[in-house]
C-alpha cells in the first residue's frame, strides 16, 4: 500500500495527501510551487493547503505577497493522529459498551478474516480463570505468546500443543508431529479453549482468508479440551516407552513417531 493511500486512510482526502507529501521534500514553498510537485489542480492546491492548516498538517507564514508553507514533521503529526485515535477509540468503547448484551448460547457461531479471529482469541484468554488449552502455529503464537504468559502469571494453567518450531517456557508444551500435523492438516489450524466454557477453532487454507468457528457448546468445548489433552499425554508416554515397545508398531505409526525427535530407531 502506498503512502498516499495510507494518508487517506487516516483522514486525509486524495489533493491533501498528494499536497503533504510534495511539502515534505519541498518546504517552505508556494502554493504554485506545490501544484507542480504534487499534480494537484491550482484551483484545487489552495483549498487543500487551508484544510491542511486547519487541521494543524501544515504550517504558513506570509513573505510579502506570497504565502508560503511547511508540513508539520511526521513524527508529530503521526503521535497526534495516534493520540485523537487513542481517545477515539476509548469513548467508543465505554459508549459501545454501555449499549452491548452479552448473549451466551451454545449455538456455533462462524469468524471471517484473520485479524478479527486472533483479537478473539486474545479475548479469550485474557477471559481465562483456570485452564487454557491451545493449539498454535509459529505465527500465532507471536501474536498470543504475551497474553498466554500473562495468564499463566495469573495462575491459569496452560496446556499447549505446537505445529511448529517455536518455544513457549510455561505451562504444559509439546511438539505435535510434523507428519501427523500434515496428515491431519493441522499446519494452520489455531484452537483455544478456555476453562470448560468456550473454544474457537481456525484455519487458513490458501487462497482463502482465515475462518473460525466459535462455540460455548459444552460436548464441542470438552472435545477440544480432550484432544490437546490426549496429544499432550500421548507425548509423555512416548518419552517412556523403549525400543522394543516402538519397534511392534506398524511401520507408519513408527514414521509419526520417528517426526517427533527426526530420529530413527534400528530394528
Amino acid at each position: 500500500m502506498s503512502l498516499l493511500s495510507k494518508l487517506v486512510q487516516i483522514g486525509f482526502t486524495e489533493y491533501e495527501a498528494k499536497v503533504y507529501l510534495a511539502l515534505l521534500s519541498l518546504n517552505p514553498a508556494t502554493g504554485y510551487q506545490l501544484s507542480k510537485e504534487s499534480g494537484v489542480p491550482r484551483s484545487m492546491v489552495y483549498d487543500a493547503l487551508k484544510r491542511l492548516h486547519a487541521r494543524g498538517a501544515a504550517l504558513e507564514t506570509v513573505e510579502g505577497r506570497s504565502t508560503r508553507y511547511r508540513p508539520l514533521p511526521p513524527d508529530v503529526l503521526l503521535e497526534r493522529h495516534m493520540a485523537e485515535h487513542e481517545r477515539l477509540v476509548a469513548a467508543l468503547h465505554d459508549g459501545l459498551e454501555v449499549l452491548f448484551k452479552a448473549t451466551i448460547d451454545d449455538r456455533v457461531w462462524t469468524i471471517n478474516g484473520r485479524s478479527t479471529t486472533l483479537s478473539y482469541a486474545l479475548k479469550l484468554i485474557r477471559s481465562a480463570q483456570t485452564e487454557l488449552f491451545l493449539v498454535l502455529t509459529d505465527e500465532d503464537l507471536a501474536v498470543l505468546r504475551d497474553e498466554i504468559i500473562a495468564a499463566c502469571n495469573r495462575g491459569v494453567a496452560a496446556n499447549t500443543l505446537l505445529t511448529g518450531a517455536g518455544h513457549l517456557d510455561y505451562g504444559r508444551v509439546a511438539y505435535h508431529p510434523p507428519l501427523e500435523s500434515e496428515l491431519q492438516e493441522l499446519t494452520t489450524t489455531l484452537l483455544v479453549a478456555v476453562d470448560d466454557a468456550e473454544v474457537l477453532i481456525a484455519s487458513a487454507r490458501p487462497p482463502q482468508d482465515t475462518t473460525a468457528t466459535v462455540t460455548r457448546n459444552a460436548d464441542l468445548v470438552l472435545i477440544a479440551r480432550q484432544f490437546v489433552w490426549m496429544e499432550l499425554f500421548t507425548q509423555r508416554i512416548y518419552a517412556r516407552l523403549g525400543t522394543d515397545l516402538l519397534d511392534r508398531l506398524d511401520p507408519e505409526d513408527q514414521q509419526i513417531f520417528q517426526s517427533l525427535t527426526g530420529t530413527k530407531r534400528s530394528n
